[in-house]
């Protein structure tokens, strides 16, 4: 592919699965439910990309064992919330995911969401056959902004640094990028603002994933 590029390595909420709604409604009834504080829609969205438990613990001040009842009472409203139609392609991903598979691109995945929730998800889309390999957050140790999630995909994939691209829609994304030596695309559309992704450094923003064709 031009400029060297040979893997694209994708997240999911917010750059392929629009996921917004579902996510912020159920961290409102987890926090609800425990008696913890509310926040608004914004600053739930801010932590969508971050492992779960972070996502509380990073907007909430709580101990260990209240961390522990958001993971759980999270999980289970998630899955009562999660059902048909709940969660959509943004527009152009899944024609531009067929077009770059067809292009001989690798398309991978790291995202913080676990390894069955996102293939469940990319199942539902329809474009899990276009996936050639899913890093969810309890396949690494150190979840994004941390590199581990880019280098164990390279490194499992025998590539270098120089032939792969990270596409995301939050700073977490590009910082995670970054630190492992490898470019970013931002995308707007998501839970992360322009200005945020630009002081993250991104090395390209789209507005539209199709965007993407012409990047690569």
């Amino acid at each position: 592919m031009p400029g060297g590029i040979k893997l694209v390595i994708l997240d999911f909420d917010g750059t392929i699965g629009d996921t917004r709604s579902l996510i912020v409604r159920t961290m409102r009834q987890t926090a609800e439910e425990l008696g913890l504080p509310q926040h608004t829609d914004e600053e739930y969205a801010s932590r969508i990309g971050l492992p779960l438990r972070q996502t509380f613990t990073t907007l909430i001040d709580m101990d260990a064992a209240t961390a522990d009842l958001c993971e759980t009472a999270y999980s289970r409203l998630f899955s009562l919330n999660d059902g048909p139609g709940a969660v959509t392609a943004f527009p152009n991903v899944v024609e531009t995911i067929t077009e770059l598979h067809r292009r001989g691109c690798l398309l991978t995945i790291a995202t913080s969401r676990g390894r069955a929730s996102v293939i469940d998800f990319l199942q539902r889309l329809k474009i899990d056959e276009y996936i050639a390999y899913v890093l969810g957050g309890d396949d690494v140790t150190n979840a994004k902004p941390d590199p581990e999630p880019v280098l164990k995909t390279l490194k499992d994939n025998n590539l270098a640094a120089a032939n792969a691209i990270v596409v995301g829609d939050t700073a977490f994304d590009i910082l995670m990028a970054h630190r492992a030596g490898v470019r970013a695309v931002g995308v707007s559309y998501g839970n992360g603002t322009i200005d945020e992704l630009t002081s993250a450094g991104a090395d390209f923003i789209i507005d539209d994933f199709a965007g993407l064709l012409s990047v690569l």
